[in-house]
């Protein structure tokens, strides 16, 4: 664009740094069950890693436990496999094509792992929106030194640049705390 930054591809990039962060922590474990706590799970099938949900149907037949229906058989063991070393600490019950994956009480411990991941999740969010702030300044820069955007123009642009990844991260910072209130939460 000639006239400097457009905020409207930042914006929607800041939004989809937003929307994984809210996917990542939908996967952490609260105490309650939820089928996209096994959305991270990677499962070696037909010769490359896919997700679990295109292999199988994630269902919450009661609030504490998980049912796995595969749909192929010979994934069984596969889909098995990504769940036990999925860093979740499951331990699914085989039954036919069918797992079932029984929730435990969170003891103490268990809940200061789960808010550690939700920081590296947040630490990850939080350098996504830095990416797209520096490929702004970035662009920014390139137009200036092109001559294509005067300095003043190049200085409120950057200042809103700077503005619209501070309340980014700030939403970030909000999400994080909620759920580690909702990890720690007996």
């Amino acid at each position: 664009m000639s006239n400097g930054a457009d905020f409207q591809d930042i914006q929607r990039r800041m939004e989809g740094a937003i929307n994984a962060f809210r996917n990542d922590l939908a996967s952490l474990r609260t105490g309650r069950a939820s089928s996209n706590l096994l959305d991270p799970i990677q499962v070696q099938a037909y010769g490359s890693a896919m997700p679990l949900n295109q292999v199988a149907t994630v269902t919450v037949p009661e609030p504490r436990m998980l049912q796995v229906s595969i749909w192929d058989k010979s994934m069984v063991n596969a889909v098995d496999r990504a769940i036990r070393e999925s860093n979740l600490g499951f331990n699914p019950i085989m039954d036919g094509t069918t797992l079932r994956i029984p929730l435990p009480e969170l003891n103490e411990q268990r809940r200061k792992e789960l808010a550690k991941i939700a920081h590296t999740y947040a630490e990850n969010a939080r350098v996504a929106v830095r990416h797209v702030r520096r490929d702004a300044m970035d662009g920014l820069k390139k137009a200036e030194k092109d001559g294509d955007v005067g300095q003043d123009d190049v200085r409120s642009q950057s200042e809103r640049v700077q503005k619209m990844t501070d309340d980014t991260i700030t939403s970030i910072d909000g999400m994080l705390s909620e759920k580690q209130a909702e990890i720690m939460q007996v």
